[in-house]
């Protein structure tokens, strides 16, 4: 990793490296989890070549304790998720991140990343971005509008 390495992703960041590093050993997820993360489709940027585009489909079974919770068996099947990684001129990494892309698949409420770990063994952050997607209360106040408009438009035709 470059010195100037950051982490970021949709909800978190930018980490730096050594914070970065510090929760990847906090968190010890590959101590507690069997983890197949199934990347495929590399594909460089054409509009910022120093950045690779791929996926990951994981795939986790939860091997020992993780943050108080014995190992259960459990698969933990994260949705989707786009990573990108830059690089400098000397090939090292200098910023890493990730996208959810189709939160409605997996098991762990859609949730990615270490959020989805702590969410599929039933420990989520107690945090909103921590949490499965839940529409707002102006989010939905527009969505009803939305509906009785399109019902006097049905009356009107």
């Amino acid at each position: 990793l470059a010195d100037d390495f950051e982490f970021v992703a949709a909800v978190v960041g930018p980490i730096p490296k050594d914070d970065y590093l510090d929760a990847l050993g906090n968190f010890k997820l590959d101590e507690s989890f069997d983890i197949d993360p199934n990347f495929f489709g590399f594909v460089v940027d054409p509009m910022q070549t120093n950045r690779v585009w791929f996926m990951g489909r994981s795939i986790s079974k939860h091997t020992d304790t993780f943050v108080g919770v014995e190992a259960t068996g459990k698969d933990l099947v994260l949705p989707p998720q786009q990573f990108h990684l830059d690089f400098n001129e000397e090939g090292l990494v200098k910023e890493f991140g990730f996208y959810t892309v189709d939160r409605r698949q997996g098991n762990t409420g859609g949730l990615g990343g270490a959020f989805g770990y702590f969410y599929g063994v039933g420990k989520p952050l107690p945090i909103p971005e921590a949490q499965p997607y839940k529409p707002s209360k102006r989010f939905r106040f527009l969505q009803f509008v939305g509906a009785v408009a399109k019902k006097f438009q049905k009356k009107k035709e």
